[in-house]
């Protein structure tokens, strides 16, 4: 409860300071604005074309909590409550022993303030990144800038996870790994060596669930290139083994109970994905579930050949039992995600202006 009246006060404090640049936890913002951004940076005519894909180690586990407290005093002055965010800072967490672990870094993952907090402690990625962008002047300058061939470079966070849009060359975008990390280490925060690396849009790159990758659309010339977005073959490969695991032949007594908890994964991942290249994906989806469901039936009545198990259980081969029917994946339709930038609003933008 004191967690939470703490985040109603502070919430709308930094929100005023926080950049648009950053998407996670944050009010009516989310992943897909993230994506669309990306989408948006990487494709013509903007062209940012080296990406910088990142991630920081153990980020809720390491943040300095000196650091951190210090950014927080920039913004409140009430000393009651900064007594009441270091108290929760240094409150500890319990170990599956049920002992008391203190933590002397870090904000306790599971509290209802260490979002906040973290995205607190991180803004610093998005003000370094937002002053070398001022730092080049009006757009026209920026323009004469990238003419010249200078380098451009936008960041996009979600959270720990971000990457670093560059427009100029590798060179450039190589630079960014010692000026990315000197910009965290005061933070106490380090970036990770296997999960952060520099790729080409051309080549694509997974970030949050999505593979974002510049190609030729089929049918058009040669020379003209696109940016799509599917779901990542991490993100497919993690919902097949939630399917594969919810149709074993044991882990239900109906089919009702099957579907009762199979159509809520099946519909949630669609969901997310409905805003991308994912048709084929989708399809793909639908045909593995539909006949893990009938591989199911056939283990439930082994007696019964396919032609009466149709008859009886997949009627016009329509799975449904209870009242229940199966969810198709290749029903759901598949929309644009229209990129909102600095058009999103915020709830506070009344009391802040």
């Amino acid at each position: 409860m004191v967690q939470a009246a703490l985040k109603l006060v502070l919430e709308p404090i930094f929100e005023a300071d926080f950049l648009p640049c950053s998407y996670g936890f944050r009010p009516n913002r989310r992943a897909h604005d993230a994506i669309a951004e990306i989408h948006a940076l990487t494709s013509r005519p903007r062209d940012y074309e080296w990406i910088v894909e990142a991630d920081i180690a153990a980020c809720f586990d390491e943040i300095d909590q000196v650091a951190l407290m210090d950014r927080v005093r920039n913004r409140v002055t009430d000393k009651k409550v900064l007594v009441l965010v270091k108290a929760f800072l240094k409150a500890g967490v319990l170990t599956r022993a049920g002992d008391r672990k203190d933590t002397p870094t870090g904000t306790p993952q599971g509290g209802i303030l260490s979002p906040l907090l973290a995205n607190i402690a991180l803004s610093v990625l998005d003000e370094h990144f937002q002053a070398k962008w001022e730092a080049l002047g009006t757009e026209a300058q920026r323009r004469r800038h990238r003419r010249a061939g200078g380098p451009v470079m936008k960041l996009v966070r979600y959270a720990d996870d971000f990457v670093v849009m560059v427009h100029g060359d590798q060179a450039d975008a190589e630079a960014l790994w010692g000026e990315v990390a000197a910009v965290l280490a005061p933070m106490g925060l380090r970036l990770s060596e296997a999960k952060t690396r520099l790729t080409h849009i051309d080549d694509g790159f997974d970030f949050l669930g999505w593979h974002i990758q510049r190609r030729r659309k089929k049918g058009h010339q040669a020379g003209k290139r696109y940016v799509y977005t599917y779901p990542s073959k991490k993100s497919l490969a993690s919902i097949i083994d939630k399917v594969r695991h919810l149709t074993r032949r044991a882990s239900h007594r109906t089919l009702a109970d099957l579907l009762r908890r199979l159509n809520p994964v099946i519909r949630g991942w669609c969901a997310y994905f409905q805003h991308g290249v994912s048709k084929r994906t989708f399809s793909y989806l639908d045909h593995f579930a539909f006949w893990r469901i009938v591989g199911w039936l056939k283990k439930r009545h082994p007696g019964l050949g396919m032609r009466t198990l149709v008859r009886r259980h997949i009627p016009r081969w329509r799975i449904a039992d209870g009242g229940i029917e199966l969810v198709r994946a290749w029903q759901v339709p598949v929309t644009r995600y229209r990129y909102r930038g600095t058009r999103i609003p915020t709830p506070w933008a009344s009391a802040t202006a």
